[in-house]
């Protein structure tokens, strides 16, 4: 297999945990991210609507880079929907609807990558590939209803081997430990192992775990990548 190349040769060099690979190793298998990777995202259009909502504070809360103690709990599954809104609605103005929370908290959901989606179809001749995603059961729902209007398809399974969604295996990236799970679950080598993903602290915990790495930018698309 060809090394995914994702810095030009004449721009500065990255951190190793970027793009990390061993050519001695054939990689066998991709574990990709979902958010900024096959559906796109914006973190700003959510933020703007809770903050439309009287939650001022929002970005120290929740980001692309970190998550507080809520949306890791939510994320992980150790609270219910009702308890997410019920906690979040603290923030906002009095009286704020449950209906108005799931819209602004479904805002970072735009649309699918269709040509990403497509080059799944095509990758998973070569390789076993699985879905690692921190979402929650909010999302899952909205972005399933958004998945079957473009494609037809109820879910990503038919894309993957085994989809990890964070909230349904109570554990979530950046940490270690998951991916470590992740990898023991599905009986694949680290080292055979290639992680796509867009967020640098997701790559960090992913190449300290063994696995092999690519850090998607902002303007690649996984269907350009020399896989």
């Amino acid at each position: 297999m060809k090394t995914v190349n994702a810095v030009a040769p004449n721009a500065r060099k990255e951190p190793y945990f970027r793009n990390h690979f061993n050519s001695m190793t054939a990689i066998k298998n991709i574990i990709f991210d979902l958010g900024g990777v096959l559906l796109n995202v914006d973190y700003h259009k959510t933020s703007e609507a809770f903050k439309q909502l009287g939650a001022r504070q929002f970005d120290e809360m929740y980001s692309q880079a970190s998550a507080n103690h809520l949306f890791e709990a939510l994320e992980t599954g150790e609270i219910t929907e009702s308890a997410f809104y019920s906690a979040i609605s603290e923030y906002c103005e009095k009286g704020t609807s449950e209906e108005r929370l799931q819209a602004a908290w479904n805002a970072i959901l735009i649309d699918f990558r269709l040509e990403s989606l497509q080059a799944l179809d095509q990758l998973k001749e070569k390789y076993q590939l699985y879905l690692l995603s921190n979402t929650n059961s909010i999302h899952l729902t909205a972005f399933n209803r958004m998945l079957q209007s473009v494609t037809g398809k109820t879910s990503l399974d038919d894309y993957f081997i085994k989809s990890y969604y964070s909230h349904l295996i109570n554990r979530r990236k950046p940490y270690v430990e998951t991916y470590e799970w992740v990898l023991q679950e599905s009986n694949l080598l680290a080292a055979e192992t290639l992680f796509i993903d867009d967020s640098e602290n997701n790559i960090k915990g992913a190449a300290e775990a063994g696995l092999q790495t690519h850090l998607l930018l902002p303007h690649q698309k996984i269907e350009l990548l020399p896989l």
